[in-house]
Order: C-alpha cells, then structure tokens, then sequence
C-alpha cells in the first residue's frame, strides 16, 4: 500500500485555505473515488487526470484509488485540484519522489494532453502560500497575476510534464518574478470634453475630494453619463494594497488580468436589468457581485428608478459598512463593497419636468410613481443630489469648452485626498461620528443656519452629518483649516432633494 499527500488550496470568498489532496493506492479491483466534499467539476477530474497522465507517457495505476481532500468538511470546486492529484496518483505509484514536493503548494486544471489551463482565484491562493512559508507552482498563464503577491516563491508550468521534471531535478521550472514598474496611470475621458455644467462639474470635484456618492437629475442628454465616465480619471490611482484588493477580487470572480490597469480605479455600469444577485453577489458558491467589482472604485447606476426596488435596497448595508455578507445554507462568504455610488435618473417619466418650454406633459401622480420607485432611505444615503439642467442651443452648436481638464481637477483632488488621509487617516464620506465631531466642527453661525436647514427640508440626523461632512471636503478643497459658514451653505445646497422628493 502507499499513500502520497501534495498541498493545494480551495476558495472561499476572498480566502484560500488549505487542501491537502491525500492519494492512496490499495489492492482490490481498479477505480478511483474523490472524498472531501467535492463538487461535480472535482469529481469529474479523474477524467481529466487519467487521460493527461497517460499522454504524457507515464503509467496509470491498475489499483483501488482513493483521494481524499482535506479537510472533509470544506466544499471543495472547480478544476484546481488537477494537478495535485495527478502528482498524487505519480507519487503514490513511485513514479515521482514524494519527498521532494513538501512545502510546495500545486494548482492547475489539465486538459486531456497534460496542458495546464488556468484558474480562478489565483492571487487569493498565491498570498495565502506566501504567508504559509511554501512555494507554489501555477498554470504560466496565471503566472502575471500571482505575480503580484510578492512574498511566495512562485513558479509557472505549461504541461503536467514540466512539472515532473521540476519535482524531480531534471529540469527546474523558471520563477515567475513580481512586477517593478507598475503602470501609475491611464488614458480615459477628459472632463474639458463636457460642455457646460459647471455645478454639476463642481459637485463631481467635491464627490471624488471626499469619496462622496452622487445623484444627478436632469433631462436626457445633458451629460450626465459623460461626467459620470470621466470620474475616474479625476480619483487618485489605487496604492498598493487596494490594487492587490481589486485584482484579488477579480481574481476570484473569474475575471481576465491586465496589468496596464493594476492601479486603475474600477467602474462598473450594470444595466438596470441586474438581479439582486447579480449586483451584491451569490450563487450556489458565493462569487462577488457588481458591489464587490467596484470596490474602491465607482459603481455607475443610469436610469435609477428603472432598476427594481429590490435591487436597490439590497444597496443600503454595504454603502453604510463598506462589505457585503453572503450567506447560503452551507457557505458564507464576505466581500469588501467599499464602492462610491454615482447615480443619474430623469426627473420624470418623459424625463423634461421642470424644462424652461414646459414640454412635459407628465400628470403629477405618474411623477409620484415614478419617484416612489426610490425609497427614503436609499436617497438619504447619498451624499450629493445636484441639478444637471439642459444646456443652451447656442452653447451646443458652437460645440465650446472652456472647463478644466480632467489633469487640472486632479491635482485639487489629490491634495484635498492627501489633506484628509494625513489628518483622520480616511476620507471624509466615510467618518465614523466620533471623528466628525473632532474633524468637522463649525461654528455657532453655521449651526443655527445648520438648524434651520434641517427643519425646512425634513432632514435626518444622517443627513445633517452627510453636510457636515461635505462641508469638510469642501474646506478641504479650499485648502482651509476651518470649516466657514460658505462651506457648510454649499453642502446644504447639494441636499435639496431631501425637501423637493416629496413635493407629489
């Protein structure tokens, strides 16, 4: 009898504990069983594994075989543990040295001739061998995303082959070596391209100053979705650990890497089509939704009120904590969904209420319906609502643009960033009340003008401290220590929705 053991991980959420794939071979009639918890596409792997260990010219034993992934209780998917197995299987038959594979962690699904195709969660199962002490051995075309946890001894193999060579001495894999140059930045969509719109420019610097989420109302075809598009080139580039956060994200959500956009801020659009799950994540095996993807970064909602209530909802703890709890009956799993809302909506059904010709021809009770479709509590949760108002024929046939450009309002941004990061350690929309209270005190002017604004448009006590806040990044933007009573008239202006939504 022998048994061989080699080391893999499993992927739970962002985490990747450790398997270790125990192979066993006895006397009695040939067969193979997979024990541990394992799902169809594991079970289907001695398939796999049979099929690329004989065509790469090796000898498939004729014996009772059991594998057991370890630990039993731990749901184990999807087609990482090829490779393992096969050098199990190897190993147990006395094809390949046991010994020398300790301390060595082995991923990869196997194609039927040995090649080793890639998988998911790569970087999470990369960082976890680092910090374990081991090496690893990847599918090569993994190899530049794992690259980038640092602290692993990592590998890359192209067929089952290479891998066997390596274990045994004869030919030793190339390491696979982290990046040095990360690209800092990347093109995208200049702001001097928006025509016009300069309050509503003014509050895109102030939502990506503070971290702030936006709501902005107006028309079809006044550059909502245009100034929406070109927020991410105003935000600071992601540092090093919230660029390892989204790529391990990514990562786990099956995406494709690109290094060229390692250090860029996320931005996701879904349609307004998306199910609850889809947009906070789920499945039979949690993955992350459109929330996580986002993480540090935007998450663009167009057409607002088109969306399903539900689907809304769903939006409200994350954008308080930061992180999303998916739980099924055998499996939970946390993603960080620390993502800035920018949203756009019509202000009504025809989308032209309000407009200076009087073209809508809306009833009041379908504008009611139509604004019924946000709650309360979802509009209070933004930070900023802002008019994006129809601009004139003459400025849109003359086709001019005397706005900043998307560099100019950049640096702005940055120092205002860099001011608060230095002062409280985080941005400014996510204070907890302790800190608001020690960093955004204002005077006793603005507290009675304060007070009077909360009774006139019905604000809640989250409301009060949402302008607090905005008013801390606009001092903050100004370059001022103190926060005056024009920062905290400016923030109190960029919550007129919460007086306004209930005027049908």
């Amino acid at each position: 009898m022998r048994l061989a053991q080699v080391l893999s991980r499993a992927q739970c959420g962002l985490d990747a504990p450790e398997v270790n794939v125990e192979v066993h071979l006895s006397g009695g009639l040939p067969s193979l069983s997979i024990v541990g918890l394992p799902e169809a596409a594991v079970k289907e792997s001695k398939d796999r594994v049979r099929s690329a260990i004989l065509n790469s010219g090796f000898e498939f034993p004729r014996r009772r075989i059991t594998i057991n992934l370890a630990p039993a209780d731990l749901k184990k998917e999807g087609g990482r543990f090829d490779l393992p197995i096969a050098l199990g299987i190897l190993a147990a038959s006395g094809q390949l040295p046991a010994a020398k594979m300790r301390a060595t962690e082995y991923f990869g699904e196997l194609s039927l001739g040995g090649e080793l195709r890639g998988i998911r969660g790569a970087l999470s199962a990369a960082l976890a061998a680092g910090r374990a002490g081991h090496s690893a051995v990847m599918p090569m075309v993994n190899g530049c995303e794992a690259a980038l946890a640092a602290d692993v001894r990592l590998m890359g193999a192209r067929h089952l082959l290479e891998v066997v060579r390596h274990v045994t001495g004869e030919d030793i894999l190339q390491r696979v070596t982290p990046f040095e140059n990360l690209p800092e930045t990347h093109e995208g969509p200049d702001l001097a391209d928006v025509i016009g719109q300069h309050r509503a420019r003014r509050a895109l610097e102030i939502a990506a100053a503070g971290g702030h989420s936006l709501l902005m109302i107006g028309p079809p075809g006044t550059g909502k979705s245009m100034l929406a598009a070109r927020l991410p080139g105003v935000l600071p580039t992601l540092s090093d650990a919230e660029a390892l956060e989204v790529a391990s994200i990514r990562s786990v959500a099956g995406h494709s890497f690109n290094i060229a956009a390692f250090r860029r801020r996320p931005f996701r659009s879904p349609h307004h089509t998306a199910s609850p799950v889809a947009m906070v994540g789920g499945g039979t095996h949690p993955r992350p939704g459109e929330i996580s993807l986002a993480h540090n970064g935007v998450l663009f909602l167009d057409e607002l009120p088109e969306f399903d209530r539900r689907v809304l909802e769903v939006l409200r703890e994350p954008m308080e904590t930061g992180c999303i709890h998916i739980s099924r009956a055998a499996e939970q799993a946390i993603y960080p969904a620390r993502f800035q809302l920018i949203a756009a909506m019509n202000p009504c059904p025809c989308g032209f209420f309000g407009d200076p010709e009087d073209r809508c021809r809306c009833a009041p009770a379908q504008i009611r319906r139509y604004r019924n479709r946000l709650s309360g509590p979802v509009v209070d949760r933004i930070d900023l609502h802002v008019d994006v108002s129809r601009i004139a024929p003459a400025v849109i046939v003359r086709q001019r643009s005397n706005s900043e450009t998307t560099a100019a309002v950049t640096i702005r941004v940055v120092a205002a960033r860099t001011r608060q990061l230095e002062r409280q350690g985080t941005v400014n929309a996510v204070l907890s009340d302790k800190k608001v209270s020690d960093y955004c005190r204002i005077s006793a002017r603005s507290a009675a003008i304060l007070e009077q604004a909360i009774s006139k448009l019905g604000l809640s006590a989250r409301g009060y401290q949402k302008i607090v806040r905005l008013a801390r990044t606009i001092a903050d933007l100004a370059n001022e220590e103190r926060i005056s009573l024009t920062h905290v008239s400016e923030a109190i202006g960029y919550r007129q929705l919460d007086r306004r939504w209930n005027d049908f």
